[in-house]
């Protein structure tokens, strides 16, 4: 049986989850994000990144962060094989953090847990940019989770 300190290790070593959002009046938005763990596993973040969108107003998951901080993250591994199955679901309140901020160590310290993680956002001009911060108020997990 897997223990939450697994389940934590197995999320933080994954390169790919979907947020799921909902605005006030709770319409849902789920989208593939890039996330680091932080090292207390207490957060994890996601950063708006350079990747071409319409910029005339904030990306939907912010909008509905603003308006309804309550979020669920899943990251998964699929497999033919179905004893290989396994997922990890966060949920809690997020926040948007923006560099300057009180809370701008935060937004610094995301932003290189980022960088470390995804290669991709090394030539990326992300400091101007808002961090999504889940905070974890529960973590479910099922399946295999030792690979």
């Amino acid at each position: 049986m897997a223990t939450e300190a697994k389940a934590q290790a197995w999320l933080a070593r994954q390169r790919v989850a979907r947020l799921a959002s909902a605005d006030a009046s709770a319409a849902p938005h789920v989208i593939p994000v890039c996330f680091a763990l932080s090292p207390d596993a207490q957060s994890l973040y996601i950063t708006v990144d350079e990747k071409p969108k319409d910029t005339s107003r904030p990306l939907k998951r912010v909008r509905n962060i603003l308006e309804n901080p309550q979020v669920a993250l899943v990251a998964d591994h699929w497999d033919e094989d179905w004893s290989q199955l396994a997922w990890v679901m966060v949920r809690g309140p997020a926040d948007v953090i923006e560099m300057g901020e009180k809370s701008g160590s935060e937004h610094a310290a995301a932003q290189v847990l980022l960088r470390a993680k995804y290669p991709q956002y090394q030539d990326m001009t992300l400091e101007p940019l808002p961090v999504i911060a889940v905070r974890i108020a529960r973590l479910t997990w099922w399946g295999r989770l030792d690979s």
